[in-house]
């Protein structure tokens, strides 16, 4: 009977006790930039227009480097989402995205 109270206070003291941390999201950081060669639209010019991120997580942060100073922000759910939206729409433009490693994708 003793054994088994004292077996029960230290399951309790373990519940206390702090717990490994869940498991996290990926980690990884993958940066890039956008260069266009036209601009069809005629809003935020050639050259490079963008610089970015692509998360382990397949999440893309857009930072659009115009209008100066600051640019905009944009999240997107994957590249390919990001490059649906304001990539392919616009083929004249001739895109190159240039990744850190020297990977291009263009289009």
């Amino acid at each position: 009977m003793i054994l088994s109270t004292k077996k029960k206070e230290l399951e309790q003291l373990q519940e206390l006790k702090p717990q490994p941390l869940p498991k996290l999201a990926p980690r990884g950081i993958r940066s890039f930039t956008v260069f266009r060669e036209a601009d069809e639209s005629d809003v935020s010019g050639t050259g490079v227009v963008i610089e970015g991120a692509k998360l382990a997580t397949g999440q893309a942060i857009i930072h659009w480097l115009y209008p100066p100073p600051r640019g905009g922000i944009a999240v997107f759910d994957s590249m390919d989402d990001f490059i649906k939206v304001h990539i392919q729409p616009h083929p004249a433009n001739k895109t190159i995205i240039t990744y850190e490693d020297g990977e291009q994708e263009t289009f």
